[in-house]
């Protein structure tokens, strides 16, 4: 594959060129253009290195698309695949959420068990558009938390692992009447029910949280699986991540928290609907506020997988980044915390996933994603 009068955005600068396409990887990326007859015109759309997404709960909108209603878990894979493809995501670490709790989103085993088997089957027959791995996202305040862990760490797309607490009162959930509007959001609670939910979580977590903190991260460390810590809030979250060698901190929710990361050389990842809504849903720090202050590492979809772009364009017009750097966020670095050192950027050498994007006005628009060379969307 030969593409020219493309926009090419390398780790380092932006110009219009030539790509060649050889075997899955990139072979040549050269300024001007070529007469080759076989060269594909790009018109002068940009041609970025694929997405890399390292946590996305977006597999779960899928699987449980009302409340109460759960889908086939296989038809949820297909949909939740293309919809990643079509975002320009080439590779994407499905988060599935481990330990069971009630009232805190999809924690039933069956359903973690069977999402497991799926991403296998469909790993194995080569059906997936982009290349999907595991993170499993532990919520340590939960009395089966180990046992199920145990029971998936094992599994050969695991490739990375996140300790989570979202007991209220602490962390994303500080304040106790932001987590009670947002399990409101289907219904009104009353406050008896409110207070009970409070204690009994209150209760698991001051029996379970540390003891379940300390076994992951230990079983991690034996198994070789990166560590990301999760909503870190005050000073001490972070120093004990670092204790742990954590090397990720997923969504810090304060300012100091994100400075001590940096402190601690541990990257940070924050939420691309932050970037594109201007601010957090859950009233925590604005990424575009670490952003501007240079305590942003990696952006994450989140929950919606068309952000991921989005913010990055966002980051030029409204943090004063350059284009690389904010591509940046969502390719090369999440590549290298993630040990993917054959992808995350146009480069000789490296695997041929990129996105063709235009620009309707400053909104950037996939039109094409490719893995290893192959178009998949």
């Amino acid at each position: 594959m030969l593409i020219r009068n493309a926009r090419i955005v390398t780790r380092d600068e932006v110009f219009t060129g030539v790509v060649r396409i050889e075997d899955g990887k990139i072979h040549d990326v050269e300024r001007g253009t070529t007469s080759a007859r076989e060269a594909e015109d790009w018109d002068g759309d940009f041609l970025l290195p694929g997405l890399i997404e390292l946590h996305t709960d977006n597999l779960e909108k899928h699987l449980v698309p009302r409340p109460g209603v759960e889908w086939n878990t296989d038809a949820a894979f297909v949909i939740h695949d293309a919809q990643v493809a079509a975002a320009g995501i080439t590779t994407v670490f499905d988060a599935l959420a481990i330990g069971t709790r009630a009232n805190a989103g999809i924690r039933g085993r069956d359903l973690q068990t069977k999402c497991a088997r799926a991403l296998t089957r469909f790993h194995e027959k080569n059906l997936l558009r982009a290349e999907h791995f595991l993170h499993l996202r532990c919520e340590i305040a939960t009395a089966d938390v180990v046992e199920v862990f145990d029971s998936l760490c094992k599994h050969p797309l695991l490739r990375l692992a996140s300790v989570m607490d979202h007991t209220p009162g602490q962390r994303q959930w500080h304040d106790r009447e932001q987590w009670r509007r947002f399990q409101e959001r289907n219904g009104k609670l009353t406050d008896e029910h409110v207070t009970t939910a409070l204690a009994e979580l209150a209760d698991e977590q001051e029996r379970y949280a540390d003891a379940h903190r300390r076994e992951i991260v230990a079983r991690c460390k034996t198994l070789g699986v990166p560590v990301a810590s999760h909503d870190d809030t005050l000073v001490e979250h972070v120093a004990q991540a670092a204790a742990e060698g954590i090397v990720l901190a997923e969504f810090p929710t304060t300012r100091i928290a994100a400075e001590t990361a940096r402190e601690y050389r541990i990257s940070t990842i924050m939420g691309a609907p932050n970037i594109v809504r201007g601010g957090s849903h859950s009233g925590n720090v604005s990424a575009l506020e670490l952003a501007k202050a240079d305590l942003l590492d990696i952006l994450s979809s989140d929950y919606v997988p068309s952000s991921l772009l989005t913010a990055v364009f966002d980051l030029v017009a409204k943090a004063g980044w350059t284009l690389p750097r904010a591509m940046a966020t969502v390719s090369a670095e999440p590549a290298r915390t993630a040990g993917l050192h054959d992808r995350g950027a146009i480069a000789p050498g490296l695997r041929a996933d990129f996105v063709r994007v235009t620009m309707l006005d400053t909104l950037p628009v996939p039109r094409a994603t490719y893995r290893e060379g192959a178009r998949i969307v």
